[in-house]
């Protein structure tokens, strides 16, 4: 199943895309309108999620604005030098365990919305991956148990502005800004896919950046899941971006860094594609 959220005359639903069409979760009362519940459902009752494409009517897809998937994730953690491919291209070592930050969560945007190049730096760059999305709440998960509480996969632009990354030990502000959050278009929830077979690919302006497979993940998705359980409670809702592959815009010769004017597009083979504009930040953003 593909578990969206979208926006319809004006207001924001959570639903099921199907064949090109969408199922609001509004049609069956008995149903939860926010993500986070439609996540835990779908792994304690798929069936009835299921059962509302074959009763609620559909809304055709192009009548629609998909959204990020999950607007407001209490945690959106990413990972660091995650992918043999990323490693053997920026010449370091290859860690021994894994390597957090915090993406806050006012940087996520949906399909289309726009990427802004900040005014305090011009090393914008991309980063295509897929996301993992937690589906129950759990604490001290064993990596054979992870699967349980993994609702779905998604992508996600790990977009990066590099000099603010290097600045902050942390890596949190230079990945934190706001609109450095593409996320979607949607869910796909766990049973339909094997996170760790999948083809990467991310364009700029129809040049292919980015070309690889989740099978060169280091720390897979339940490694991830056992690792951070065992310091804190993961929700429903949480995000889990898994890391970047080979191909970034900072090892390129030239830098090859996201600028105003450009389109950048992340595929996940079993997922679909996450596109974005980039724009210049706009003059009218607030300043306090």
């Amino acid at each position: 199943m593909k578990l969206a959220t979208f926006r319809y005359q004006d207001k924001t639903h959570a639903g099921i895309v199907a064949d090109d069409k969408v199922y609001s979760a509004t049609a069956d009362p008995a149903l939860p309108d926010q993500m986070p519940e439609l996540l835990s459902l779908s792994l304690d009752e798929p069936q009835r999620l299921q059962q509302l494409c074959a009763s609620a009517s559909a809304i055709p897809l192009s009548e629609v604005t998909l959204l990020a998937p999950v607007q407001k994730p209490d945690k959106y953690l990413g990972v660091g030098l995650n992918y043999a491919d990323h490693i053997e291209e920026t010449g370091l070592e290859t860690p021994q365990f894994p390597t957090i930050f915090n993406k806050q969560n006012s940087c996520v945007i949906g399909p289309d919305e726009a990427i802004h190049r900040p005014r305090l730096s011009e090393k914008l760059d991309y980063e295509g991956e897929l996301a993992l999305v937690i589906g129950k709440r759990c604490r001290h998960v064993p990596r054979d148990q992870a699967h349980r509480v993994i609702a779905g996969y998604t992508i996600v632009n790990d977009v990066s502005v590099r000099d603010w990354q290097i600045k902050a030990p942390t890596w949190t502000l230079g990945k934190s800004f706001d609109t450095h959050g593409p996320m979607g278009p949607w869910i796909v929830t766990a049973d339909a896919l094997d996170p760790h077979t999948l083809a990467l690919r991310t364009w700029v302006n129809g040049e292919l950046r980015q070309h690889s497979n989740t099978d060169q993940l280091i720390f897979d998705c339940y490694q991830l899941v056992e690792t951070l359980t065992q310091v804190c409670t993961l929700e429903p809702g949480d995000v889990i971006a898994t890391g970047t592959c080979s191909g970034v815009g900072v090892k390129m010769k030239p830098r090859g860094y996201m600028k105003p004017g450009d389109r950048v597009t992340v595929e996940i083979e079993g997922i679909g594609r996450l596109s974005n504009p980039v724009i210049e930040e706009p003059e009218d953003t607030p300043l306090y």
